[in-house]
């Protein structure tokens, strides 16, 4: 039964605080990572398992979060993924070692993968079906802004107070969240209980979930298969899926119940979720990235940056909501959201080296608005179909998916930006010759101004040679970036045609199906 009123709404803001808890924490920690690094005594390789650690115990759990709801009862999971995130948030803000930081942070991944996708079937329950669409752009707020602010709040707070304060800020708004919805939201059905727990599926979904998530954080780092246990970790995966596969269709009572795929707009969502992460994800990777290596804007500056996007994001969700419950098909919203976001990209693809604030924010402000065209209606197609305990199996293989999708974009992304770099910087140096007349006249200026300044000609030719080598440096980073926006805008547009693989459905057409 859906709730009315007062207990809609203060349901509403319970699940999207508590999701929030979780998707900012996938991003926050990245710009404290120095610091963190410093205070600890860690290796840069040691410190990025801090982010790793929780992302594949994330990814881990998203997929199992409705086998669980159910086992347990949703509200009692819920409540649970919420106290131990808060607790093991003191926790992590009062480590003392590298080792213990990591340990802490994968619990808490476990638990925030409980978070994000009993949180959205707990507001699919709780909203009428003919308002899936409203609900879905409440819930999207906190997916789509959540990754976009979570590195400015992190910066703020590493600026301005210490490390810890980025986890303890967690602590009052989980106990907030954890008393809202013991008070408010109600029991569903334990729907397992009493019926044997599948330990295989268990076991061969966490070596293949882990096993892949840890490839897509390590693999450019460890320059992929030159290290073994890249090598090691990649089979593992793919054995892991294919034997995970087979014990999930083979067994009576299964982690992932796979027969919800047979509803064709859930199974085509799948992968338009996985290319939604792709682009939120690999753009939010990227972006802070081009605008502090590059175009020197500090950490703060970006995140200004990024605000009025997400700013924007939140104005057109509501509009979209409403849009959907009108009637108007999911399919044609988010291939205007699909096409904004290559039109974002395509503009940022030609930065030059004296691109400035102004010239990002016009394209930022459309990958706000596409942002909103594609998360609401791509979520509401995947998930129109499913009813009862399929929207906690739907949910948590949905956000699985979205979440895979920023891995391997991020992963593709670093790896391009790595490749393309060589490939650049090669073609740039062909033309420093003394047979290319541009070259010739670029470096006589150079090398007159550093005289001019009193040094010697053997001083100044070295300095001017430096200095070349620095433009191509910085000419061949720029390149690069421009590439990665190139492709990622490419991805999103070769993806259109799957949205129309999806059925046509209004959504007060399943107002009974409830």
């Amino acid at each position: 039964m859906a709730e009315t009123g007062f207990k809609k709404w203060i349901i509403t803001i319970t699940v999207i605080v508590a999701s929030l808890l979780e998707l900012i924490d996938t991003t926050i920690v990245n710009v404290s990572l120095p610091q963190i690094q410093g205070n600890l005594g860690a290796t840069l390789e040691d410190v990025a398992w801090v982010v790793t650690g929780y992302a594949v115990a994330n990814v881990i759990v998203l997929p199992m979060s409705g086998w669980l709801g159910s086992r347990f009862g949703r509200k009692n999971y819920f409540l649970a993924s919420i106290i131990i995130f808060t607790i093991v948030s003191f926790l992590c803000g009062n480590a003392h070692t590298m080792g213990e930081l990591v340990t802490f942070r994968i619990i808490q991944g476990l638990a925030g993968g409980g978070l994000i996708s009993t949180a959205q079937a707990i507001l699919l329950e709780t909203w009428p079906r003919e308002q899936i669409g409203t609900a879905t752009a409440l819930f999207g707020l906190g997916a789509v802004v959540g990754p976009t602010v979570g590195p400015t709040i992190g910066g703020w707070i590493t600026d301005h107070y210490a490390w810890p304060w980025i986890f303890y800020v967690n602590i009052p708004v989980g106990a907030l969240a954890a008393f809202c919805t013991y008070t408010f939201i109600k029991e569903t059905p334990k729907d397992a209980k009493g019926k044997p727990v599948d330990w295989w599926g268990i076991l061969l979904l966490a070596i293949a979930v882990g096993s892949l998530q840890t490839v897509l954080e390590k693999g450019e780092s460890e320059d992929w298969f030159a290290k073994t246990y890249i090598l090691v970790l990649t089979i593992a995966a793919v054995l892991g899926f294919i034997l995970f596969i087979w014990r999930e269709l083979s067994t009576d009572h299964p982690i992932v119940n796979f027969s919800i795929l047979r509803h064709r707009s859930f199974a085509v969502g799948m992968f338009t979720s996985f290319v939604l992460g792709f682009g939120l994800y690999g753009s939010v990777f990227v972006f802070p990235v081009f605008c502090q290596n590059l175009l020197g804007f500090s950490a703060q500056q970006t995140g200004e940056l990024l605000f009025p996007g997400g700013l924007c994001t939140i104005m057109m969700m509501p509009f979209i909501g409403k849009m959907l419950n009108k009637g108007i098909p999911a399919q044609f919203m988010a291939t205007a959201g699909m096409f904004l976001f290559f039109v974002f990209t395509n503009m940022l693809s030609h930065s030059t080296l004296a691109t400035g604030e102004k010239d990002v924010l016009v394209p930022l402000l459309i990958r706000g608005v596409g942002m909103a065209l594609l998360f609401v209606p791509l979520t509401t197609l995947a998930m129109a179909d499913l009813k009862g305990p399929e929207l906690g199996q739907g949910s948590g293989l949905n956000n699985m998916m979205r979440q895979l999708g920023g891995s391997f974009g991020i992963a593709i992304l670093t790896t391009v930006i790595h490749n393309r770099q060589g490939f650049h910087r090669s073609n740039l140096l062909n033309n420093i010759n003394q047979y290319n007349p541009l070259f010739n006249d670029r470096f006589n200026q150079l090398l007159h101004g550093f005289m001019a300044k009193g040094k010697s000609l053997t001083d100044a030719t070295t300095m001017a040679y430096k200095a070349i080598e620095g433009m191509v440096t910085r000419q061949a980073m720029l390149l690069t970036y421009d590439d990665a926006y190139w492709i990622s805008g490419m991805v999103m547009l070769f993806s259109i045609p799957l949205l129309y693989l999806q059925p046509f459905k209004k959504l007060k057409a399943v107002a009974d199906s409830h």
